[in-house]
């Protein structure tokens, strides 16, 4: 098994809406804001190269929304999911398997192309595409807060191609057909999937949207977007108690700075211990 990083585009949101009720004075110290209260946010996939397969973790925004969608969220920098995916050695067209933690636009709006005839058509044509059927009947008939964050031209064309699977097991622990187990999280939406990779004597938690970047370490730092904040807070407090106890590895899918972090108790709580870059000297 092979782990290559990739990185599909980077871009800004509001800090207070991904702090919730903490304070800007604190937040703050970890995620910059600028004039505009915008924090910088990766959008950081993450590759598998087991055997035959080749699976994709969740595909960022994709290119396919207007100018003036993609005007809200300020996107900076030169990451492209192609790109990153030719700096591994591969083409869109290798993917098998395609991995959607959760069907918020900015994880799963990549699943989804026009094509030259200006059809929407998958963008991964050889591979299943792999969500959970409770969050999948939840996402395509979202509630007033959602709304905007589940868009029907990513989830409709997924099912229409006949290349969607479904998980339906509910406990919070599950296994997949793909190699790895995931836990189930229903804080910040229903079913969120978040992978648990063994690899080379580590276990590596796909962190998705529980813990999105460094700075969301603090229990009490709970996204506002989250549906069930409460919820997130007790899932976040078992979760952490756990990637203690078992060495877990972070890897961050919204944090520009820090890609894979190690966790230690201190005296305010579970914190990051070392962050380091998921480049090939882990793969060796």
């Amino acid at each position: 098994m092979k782990l290559h990083r990739i990185e599909t585009g980077n871009f800004m949101l509001d800090g207070g809406a991904m702090f919730g009720v903490v304070p800007k004075a604190l937040w703050e110290r970890t995620n910059p804001a600028d004039e505009k209260n915008r924090i910088k946010m990766a959008a950081r996939s993450l590759l598998i190269e087991d055997g035959d397969r080749l699976i994709l973790i969740d595909t960022g925004m994709g290119n396919k929304q207007s100018d003036k969608f993609f005007g809200h969220y300020a996107l900076w920098g030169n990451h492209s999911l192609d790109n990153s995916l030719k700096a591994a050695g591969f083409h869109r067209d290798d993917i098998t398997d395609v991995f959607l933690t959760h069907l918020h636009f900015d994880h799963c709006g990549g699943a989804i192309q026009f094509s030259r005839s200006g059809a929407l058509e998958p963008a991964f044509k050889n591979a299943h595409f792999w969500s959970h059927k409770n969050h999948w009947d939840w996402a395509s008939n979202p509630n007033s807060r959602e709304k905007a964050s589940f868009l029907s031209e990513n989830i409709l064309p997924i099912s229409e191609s006949g290349q969607l699977k479904l998980l339906k097991e509910t406990d919070r622990q599950i296994t997949t057909p793909l190699g790895f187990d995931v836990l189930l999280m229903d804080g910040h939406t229903e079913k969120q999937m978040l992978p648990l990779i063994e690899y080379k004597g580590k276990t590596i938690v796909f962190a998705a949207d529980l813990i999105p970047t460094v700075g969301h370490l603090p229990i009490p730092y709970v996204m506002g977007y989250d549906t069930r904040p409460l919820l997130t807070l007790e899932e976040k407090a078992s979760f952490l108690k756990r990637a203690l106890e078992d060495d877990f590895l972070l890897y961050l899918e919204h944090d520009p700075d820090n890609e894979l972090i190690s966790l230690e108790q201190t005296p305010k709580g579970v914190r990051c211990k070392e962050s380091f870059q998921f480049d090939a000297s882990f793969n060796s």
